[in-house]
């Protein structure tokens, strides 16, 4: 498998939140209002990360040497599951940009902007999933065979 792009993640980021925020404005000028993030939302997404982050620390020690007993399948589910929330966190970036987006002009009215400012925080912690996803990707590489000039692979099996 190969390593997710920044440049991709980047692109569904602001492809969700410019259709997201086209949707939630077409709502709410039909007097439909959807709830922004709740920080129950952001304590997840970290926790997630945080979760993710450690099944990757532990690949990374068995590549190291430090850790023999780990079973290959289990590096290789932690590689899929990095390459998911790496993704994920940039469909959540944009679901959470969009909403900040809409609630941008009336940042006068408070609750607007309680909504913008937990939309935003949960925004950044979508962020730090896709980063931390990219992250743990990059503990799960595999260094290529000497004599081989070729790229490092992930792990597959």
């Amino acid at each position: 498998m190969r390593r997710t792009r920044v440049r991709t993640l980047a692109a569904v980021a602001a492809v969700v939140a410019v259709v997201g925020a086209l949707l939630l404005r077409l709502l709410e000028s039909r007097r439909v209002y959807l709830p922004g993030a709740a920080w129950i939302e952001i304590f997840a997404i970290l926790l997630l990360a945080g979760l993710i982050f450690g099944a990757g620390w532990s690949v990374r020690a068995y590549l190291r040497g430090d850790r023999p007993d780990l079973p290959g399948l289990r590096a290789a589910r932690t590689f899929a599951m990095a390459k998911a929330a790496s993704y994920t966190g940039a469909l959540l970036t944009g679901r959470y940009v969009a909403h900040v987006l809409v609630v941008l002009p009336q940042l006068e009215v408070e609750a607007r902007r309680d909504q913008a400012v937990v939309s935003g925080v949960a925004a950044l912690a979508a962020v730090v999933l896709s980063v931390v996803g990219l992250v743990v990707e990059k503990f799960c590489e595999v260094p290529p065979p000497e004599g081989d000039d070729g790229e490092a692979e992930a792990i597959t099996s």
